[in-house]
């Protein structure tokens, strides 16, 4: 992927006055913050005497959109197992949390922004917490990402409260995206039960398999989105300490509401479409009905003139030749209105 290709990407995903922290991040793709006595300061690289145990650095590296550079980091920097920086470098994986030695993986999903689009998308990002160091690899577009650097940046207290902190901030607000999305998804939901019941709209097929397959996405990434926090959320690690516990007991919550959510989204959209297939047959079976009574009509009536219509003498009707047409008429139209009589008093009709 070219430069102007990650310019542009980035100018379709941030909104002012993001477009240049979003350029930055892109260009530079690795950034590292040093919480260093005191103070937080952009570093050009890691140092290695950072990592020590007894190392009093607390550090945050970003990678945004990894290539082979980021491997160099994850793997020779950091050291990190190659299954983990496996899974960093590959383009998608659901949410999950593991342990390895010296530090915790963890692969969340945040929403992809996609401006004058309806449809619901997401991006993982995933996390390497140590003890004194945070690691995020993401695709380059998270809003998350960009909005938790700018106030880092500024704000040193961020970086100072320790990398499991600053991984809840970022988690924390990257579900907190998941909000308006969510009411999106509702909000299209109720547009369209309104269509549904109204009749309107020669698409609605489409539109409810469309937002269906919105609704499953969702629910394939929350709810083990929402396993993965908890087990953050029951102190399962060292490297959360209980107030951490806390804070993610919080995010935790908010993932239930949305897993909650998503699943009253699926009954909704699976109603919805039983109830538009349960429209449609029964308009069709008006139709049907409509065109059996007129055909049911019709045969008598084109008994009786197929019947006069044969070329061969039957008995004539009172009152002479000039009379007959008349009364094969009045046969027809007595016929038909006595048969629309009957049906409407059957309420057939």
């Amino acid at each position: 992927m070219s430069i102007d290709d990650l310019v542009q990407q980035a100018l379709q995903v941030f909104e002012p006055p993001g477009i240049l922290i979003a350029l930055a991040v892109i260009l530079t793709m690795i950034t590292v913050f040093a919480h260093v006595d005191g103070s937080t300061r952009q570093a050009e690289r890691v140092d290695r005497d950072w990592l020590a145990p007894e190392s009093s650095v607390v550090l945050w590296v970003d990678i945004a959109l990894p290539e082979p550079s980021a491997v160099d980091v994850l793997g020779g920097t950091f050291r990190f197992h190659e299954l983990s920086i496996e899974d960093a470098i590959a383009e998608l994986h659901h949410p999950k949390v593991e342990s390895y030695e010296g530090y915790l993986y963890l692969i969340l999903h945040g929403i992809a922004f996609q401006p004058g689009r309806e449809a619901f998308a997401t991006h993982d990002i995933d996390f390497f917490l140590g003890q004194h160091y945070l690691v995020t690899v993401h695709d380059g577009t998270s809003r998350s990402i960009a909005r938790i650097k700018e106030v880092c940046a500024r704000n040193e207290r961020f970086l100072g409260e320790g990398p499991g902190a600053l991984m809840h901030r970022i988690i924390d607000t990257m579900v907190d995206h998941y909000a308006p999305e969510v009411d999106q998804l509702d909000d299209r939901l109720e547009a369209l039960e309104e269509d549904v019941l109204e009749g309107r709209g020669e698409d609605i097929v489409r539109r409810i398999v469309e937002l269906k397959r919105d609704v499953g996405l969702l629910k394939r990434i929350t709810v083990p989105q929402r396993d993965a926090v908890a087990r953050l959320a029951r102190r399962e690690y060292p490297a959360i300490d209980e107030t951490l516990t806390y804070r993610f007991r919080d995010v935790y919550d908010h993932l239930v509401r949305f897993t909650e959510e998503a699943n009253t989204f699926h009954d909704r959209v699976t109603a919805l479409l039983d109830a538009h297939l349960s429209f449609m047959s029964n308009r069709l079976n008006e139709v049907m009905k409509v065109l059996t009574l007129i055909a049911t009509i019709f045969m008598p009536l084109a008994v009786l003139t197929g019947l006069y219509g044969m070329n061969v003498a039957l008995p004539h009707l009172p009152g002479g030749e000039r009379v007959q047409f008349w009364w094969i008429a009045g046969m027809m139209a007595a016929l038909g209105v006595g048969m629309g009589w009957w049906f409407h008093r059957r309420r057939w009709w």
